[in-house]
């Protein structure tokens, strides 16, 4: 290959894949494996270094090329005081130095980032936010996550959590949206507890005693009284959410992403709702569906060293 390459890494809690796309997005390799268990944290944490070694060994090989950009995406951040791993959901990677672990076995730089912030990146640079001064890309699936792109570039933020709106209590909160659960974090009340895949369920129980998942109560609500006011009453926690989020940051576009931005009734009826909570006369702000899906997050990595 004549053109320059960005290899992606997107590491999750069951598979880590990787992608190689060029200067304007094509792809050109594409592969996956499981991510790998071990007895141990640290004998999890030495596999996950070395089979992420040899998927960037045997795509290199592949492609005929050699000491390729990487950029990893992986459940969690990194902590700009310690470069120490932080709130992640492989549990294996807290309190490791993985950016610089992984360096030291590729041999190279690495850049790391979130996953959300590696599907906000992809989606604004050449996915459903393109072509936009500024997108705001959501994560709606087991959690809730973001992530905030202003001119193709990630904002990061000192603390590191730009875009962790779903770590904000759920704003207007009427009789409808009661009882409220208790979050992971220890608030009550978070966005994440309403609008994740797993809340969503847990709080139609709550309310009306349905136990049903949200691709149950999405596929019943046409012939299911309760599941149809379950799912608008999500409609307007998800409109409320997000107003609050124009409110603050006004951009461009809103990008869906995770297992409920499938649900394509959403793009219609949230905007809707959303202007009776937005700070104007008029909305202009876009609300798009992912173009990448699943592979939005490994794209994302790529794009971290263009």
């Amino acid at each position: 290959m004549t053109a320059q390459t960005f290899i992606g890494i997107d590491l999750g809690g069951t598979k880590i894949e990787i992608i190689a796309l060029d200067q304007h997005g094509t792809e050109h390799y594409r592969t996956r494996t499981n991510t790998p268990k071990a007895p141990t944290p640290q004998e999890q944490y030495s596999a996950i270094l070395e089979s992420i070694t040899q998927l960037v060994t045997q795509c290199e090989k592949d492609l005929s090329i050699s000491n390729t950009p990487v950029g990893i995406g992986i459940p969690g951040s990194e902590s700009k005081d310690t470069q120490l791993i932080k709130n992640a959901n492989t549990t294996c990677l807290i309190g490791k130095p993985f950016r610089n672990d992984l360096s030291h076995y590729l041999k190279r730089p690495v850049q790391l980032e979130n996953d959300a912030n590696c599907f906000a990146l992809s989606e604004a640079i050449d996915g459903a936010g393109q072509g936009k001064t500024s997108v705001f890309a959501v994560i709606l699936g087991t959690g809730v996550g973001g992530g905030w792109v202003i001119n193709q570039q990630l904002i990061i933020g000192p603390n590191h959590i730009c875009g962790e709106w779903g770590h904000n209590p759920l704003p207007w909160h009427t009789d409808n949206d009661h009882p409220m659960q208790t979050c992971y974090c220890g608030k009550q009340g978070c966005i994440e507890t309403y609008l994740s895949g797993p809340g969503f369920s847990q709080q139609t129980q709550l309310q009306f005693q349905l136990a049903m998942n949200s691709r149950e109560i999405i596929s019943q609500r046409s012939c299911h009284l309760l599941a149809q006011q379950s799912y608008e009453f999500y409609v307007d926690r998800l409109a409320k959410s997000l107003a609050s989020v124009i409110n603050v940051m006004d951009p461009d576009v809103i990008v869906l992403g995770g297992g409920l931005s499938n649900i394509d009734s959403l793009y219609e009826d949230v905007p809707k709702v959303w202007g009776k909570y937005v700070f104007s006369d008029s909305v202009k702000t876009h609300l798009r569906k992912n173009q990448y899906g699943d592979s939005s997050g490994v794209r994302g990595a790529a794009w971290l060293n263009r």
